[in-house]
């Protein structure tokens, strides 16, 4: 896992956390990427200060740590991803019309994944319709 430090164009400041230099490149192209404050697809990576450290074995102890821990997060985030699909209907790009549907009262209360731009999901979070992005998790396979 990789952290970035990031900033929108609106100057909101966070972080992001990716599987790889890759992956940020992918999500980012894909438009997947958006500022938590405002939403603004427009992202961009801020420069990070190296981390440096002088005692080797102290180094290697924490990486140790460290991967065990974001071993033990990923798989409690794909546990939810999985639980998550499991329990939702896959909407597709009819996601918004579907959310929007369920928050009127048009239509039975489920759960729903599916596709949105960053422009229709920012539509739905100020009509007050609770939304949230799925993450895109890495594969075990390296």
């Amino acid at each position: 896992m990789i952290r970035y430090e990031l900033s929108c164009d609106n100057g909101h400041a966070f972080e992001g956390w990716f599987g790889s230099a890759g992956d940020f490149d992918r999500q980012q192209t894909m438009a997947l990427v958006s500022c938590p404050s405002c939403g603004s697809a427009h992202v961009a990576k801020r420069l990070m200060a190296p981390s440096v450290s002088t005692a080797r074995k102290k180094e290697r102890r924490q990486e140790l740590v460290v991967q065990a821990g974001q071993k033990e997060m990923m798989a409690k985030l794909r546990e939810v991803v999985t639980t998550i699909r499991a329990n939702s209907e896959d909407v597709g790009e009819r996601f918004p019309e579907e959310a929007r549907k369920i928050h009127y009262g048009e239509t039975e209360q489920r759960g729903l994944i599916g596709r949105a731009s960053a422009e229709e999901v920012r539509d739905l979070l100020e009509e007050g319709v609770e939304v949230a992005p799925l993450p895109v998790l890495p594969d075990d396979t390296n």
